[in-house]
C-alpha cells in the first residue's frame, strides 16, 4: 500500500476524473478513489477537503484539457473559417472522449465550477478568433452563439437524442459552416 505522502494532488485529480469518467459521478466516493490509489480515504483530506472539492478540481482539469485541445485545433487550418472549424470539430471530439466529465464542467451545481476568472481567461483566445469573422465589437454575441451550438449539439447528441438518421458528422459540419456563414454575412463589420 502507498504511503499518503507518494500520493500527490495530480494523481489524486486524474484518478477521480478516470472514476467519473468510467463509473459516473454519483458512483464516486472519496472511499473509491482511495481503494483505487491503495490508500485510507482520511489520507485524500490531505489534498482535498471533500468530494465537491475533488469534482471541482476534475473540473477544472476536465477544463484545461478541453481548451488546451482547442488552442491546438485553433492553428490547423488556414483562415479564420478554417481555424474556426477545427476548433468546432475538436470540441466535438473532446464531448465524446470525455462524455461524462464534459457533462459534469456544465454542471447547474455551482460550487463545482472553476473559478469565473479562471474561465473568462481560458475563452478569451477563442473570442479572438471570433473576432476575425465578426468583427471585434460582435465578437462575444459570436461567440455566445458558438458555443451554445456547439454544447446543444454535443449534448443532444451525447444523449442519443438525434435519432432521425443522416451521417452526423455531415450534419454537425454543415450547422457549423451555416453559423460561422450567418454571422460572417450578418455580423462583419
Amino acid at each position: 500500500m502507498p504511503y499518503p505522502a507518494q500520493i500527490d494532488r495530480d494523481t489524486l485529480i486524474e484518478t477521480a476524473r478516470q472514476l467519473v469518467e468510467q463509473h459516473g459521478i454519483e458512483q464516486v466516493s472519496l472511499r473509491l478513489v482511495a481503494e483505487t490509489l491503495g490508500i485510507k480515504a482520511p489520507s485524500l483530506y490531505h489534498h482535498v477537503s471533500s468530494k465537491n472539492d475533488l469534482l471541482r478540481a476534475v473540473n477544472e482539469v476536465t477544463q484545461k484539457r478541453l481548451f488546451a485541445m482547442l488552442y491546438t485545433a485553433m492553428h490547423d487550418g488556414d483562415g479564420a473559417t478554417a481555424r474556426l472549424l477545427a476548433v468546432c470539430h475538436a470540441y466535438r471530439a473532446f464531448a465524446h472522449q470525455n462524455p461524462v466529465t464534459y457533462t459534469l464542467v456544465y454542471t447547474p451545481q455551482l460550487d463545482l465550477h472553476p473559478p469565473a476568472a479562471e474561465q473568462e481567461k481560458a475563452v478569451l483566445p477563442l473570442q479572438a478568433l471570433m473576432a476575425e469573422l465578426a468583427g471585434e465589437a460582435n465578437s462575444l454575441t459570436a461567440l455566445r452563439g458558438l458555443l451554445a451550438l456547439l454544447h446543444g449539439w454535443v449534448t443532444l447528441e451525447l444523449a442519443g437524442q438525434f435519432r432521425r438518421g443522416g451521417d452526423l458528422d455531415v450534419a454537425f459540419a454543415e450547422a457549423i459552416r451555416a453559423y460561422v456563414a450567418g454571422i460572417t454575412l450578418v455580423l462583419s463589420p
